[in-house]
């Protein structure tokens, strides 16, 4: 039955246990349940995630079931609906979601000084497509991600609606459906522009997928705070303090530096995040006159 559940949020899921769990403080039916947002495919998240969620079992006690989501609104809802005690959402996705879905933000990655990490969104084109500057990208094909996606949507949006364009109407918009997607769609020509953010780089440049010479950046946005995690808020109060501590000084050592990279951490620790953090990201959803419940 649980399967059924979480199959009907899209969630993809692997569950680590632990043999024995502190049975007073985990939640009804003894699995905590720790959604990820769809940043890459499932066959890439999974094998880090379930690591994570195995070195969060041995912190709490309590056996952690790992869910990749199969879209960005999919692991909001599963949150709203009491389905996730623990969620990485994207800054977007995770405004929406605490706003609708009571996620709290209480850690994030660390960057090389031990801080919360940030990375950028960029508009780019590739040598050759007759674009030179981020206004004539009007009319063209328009790589973005997911519709939730911070740097995949919201702040390429931004940059279009700057140069005078609609990010809707202005061009011939595309939703990949996750970074890597629109990334291959820009790298093979298969769109005109598009979003690329640093996370995606570093990726490919470590897979040495990447050459710069491929692409004609256009816009850059200022840095952009990492991804929070988040717990929800209608949990049990020990069980929330005991998540938070764990998280917010949770080792990610067992990751190999590949797969650090991937989710954006230069240390492999996390550190505490607060929900303030993401009001920038707030301010440029109401710039943007964008109705978050209206995300699909």
């Amino acid at each position: 039955m649980k399967t059924t559940i979480l199959a009907a949020f899209g969630l993809a899921f692997a569950s680590t246990a632990m043999p024995a769990f502190a049975a007073n403080i985990c939640p009804e039916g003894g699995t905590i349940r720790f959604g990820v947002e769809p940043f890459d495919s499932t066959a890439i998240l999974m094998p880090i995630y379930s690591k994570i969620g195995a070195e969060l079992s041995a912190k709490v006690g309590c056996p952690v079931e790992v869910d990749i989501a199969t879209s960005y609104n999919a692991e909001i809802e599963a949150m709203r609906a009491g389905k996730l005690e623990i969620g990485e959402f994207g800054p977007l996705g995770y405004v929406l979601a605490h706003q609708v879905a009571d996620a709290q933000a209480i850690a994030t990655m660390a960057d090389a000084n031990g801080k919360p990490a940030s990375y950028t969104a960029s508009v780019v084109t590739w040598p050759g497509s007759s674009i030179t500057s981020l206004q004539q990208v009007t009319g063209h094909t328009f790589a973005y991600s997911d519709p939730g996606s911070t740097s995949g949507h919201l702040f390429p949006a931004f940059a279009l609606r700057t140069a005078g364009i609609d990010p809707d109407k202005g061009i011939q918009p595309l939703y990949a459906g996750s970074h890597t997607a629109s990334y291959e769609a820009l790298l093979n020509h298969k769109v005109e522009a598009g979003e690329l953010n640093s996370q995606t780089i570093d990726t490919a440049k470590q897979q040495n997928n990447y050459d710069p010479k491929n692409f004609v950046v256009l816009w850059q946005s200022k840095p952009i705070p990492q991804d929070p995690i988040a717990v929800y808020g209608n949990m049990n109060p020990v069980l929330k303090a005991k998540l938070t501590d764990a998280l917010q000084h949770l080792d990610l050592s067992s990751l190999t530096p590949a797969e650090q990279q991937e989710i954006g951490t230069a240390t492999a620790t996390l550190v505490p995040q607060k929900d303030s953090a993401y009001d920038q990201i707030r301010d440029l959803v109401h710039v943007l006159n964008i109705d978050l419940t209206k995300l699909n």
